[in-house]
């Protein structure tokens, strides 16, 4: 779906401008010679606009707005709503985030081509990308492994080789750092979940665990330009563990600040829909860790 808004943005913008263009090189009204301007002629001027057909008006006063939404959007930042807990505690339903477009380069909007390399992925950001197995739909998750990674996660417990090149002082396979802040902050279907501080490289971040499930192992290298991501919600995340690798063409960009953030916690019974936002979480609005 954001895609095809991507494409409506370029074709309506390119459109619009194509006809207000053609307009004033073929059709407008041309200026006479300059001379001792009357009030006559000052009026008639002023009229310009208003000779426009309607059609080529609306399109004058669209495309600036047209263009500037589909440079935004395609090139800066595009907004989108977090739709699941897959992501709690870093990420709640209902917060809606900026996804910084440039982050790893600039990208034709309607082919997502590459054109120009602007910066690299990190391990432990945050990334929006297309889901591999169904491009259409767009994923959040945290990048746990770079190219040229091992990546084992074995008992709730992740462990990471990080890509070696020849002639580095390379280091073995090593667990990464987490600590321990309790329970009882965060439930989901009536399980109290663990709370847990984890540090991937330069990255502190809080996860979860439902200690009522078991974790299956998973141990995989990560191939050349793909990337291995994890929800923060270890035991309730559809991830790299379960449906594979992120291809590098298919991120969108890095989820760098939530500006809103609703609760929707209505019951079918409530006077309005359960759609309608039951309350607002000022406190969540910031940076993304």
């Amino acid at each position: 779906m954001a895609n095809y808004f991507s494409i409506f943005l370029v074709v309506i913008s390119f459109v619009t401008g194509i006809v207000w263009l053609i307009w004033a090189l073929y059709f407008a009204p041309k200026e006479t010679s300059p001379t001792n301007e009357s009030e006559s002629n000052k009026g008639a001027k002023e009229a310009k606009d208003t000779e426009l057909p309607a059609f080529v008006d609306f399109c004058k006063q669209m495309f600036p707005i047209f263009f500037g939404v589909m440079i935004f959007r395609s090139f800066i930042y595009e907004p989108f709503q977090i739709p699941s807990g897959s992501m709690m505690p870093t990420l709640l339903t209902g917060d809606f985030i900026l996804v910084e477009k440039f982050s790893y380069g600039l990208k034709d909007p309607v082919t997502r081509t590459k054109f120009l390399e602007t910066g690299e992925v990190e391990r432990g950001d945050v990334v929006v990308f297309k889901y591999p197995l169904d491009e259409r739909k767009d994923y959040i998750k945290r990048v746990v492994g770079l190219p040229g990674d091992t990546i084992i996660y074995r008992g709730k417990q992740l462990f990471i080789k990080k890509a070696c090149r020849e002639g580095q002082n390379c280091t073995g396979l090593e667990p990464v750092s987490v600590k321990s802040l309790g329970t009882g902050q965060y439930s989901l279907s009536g399980f109290s979940l663990s709370l847990f501080e984890e540090q991937l490289g330069d990255v502190k971040h809080q996860i979860l665990h439902n200690p009522s499930l078991r974790s299956s192992t998973t141990e995989v290298i990560v191939p050349a330009g793909h990337y291995f991501a994890m929800g923060d919600n270890r035991d309730h995340s559809e991830d790299s563990r379960r449906w594979g690798f992120v291809p590098e063409e298919n991120l969108v960009g890095k989820a760098v600040f939530i500006w809103i953030s609703f609760q929707f916690e209505r019951s079918p019974e409530d006077f309005l829909p359960t759609w309608f936002p039951s309350g607002v979480r000022f406190s969540r609005v910031g940076a993304i860790g």
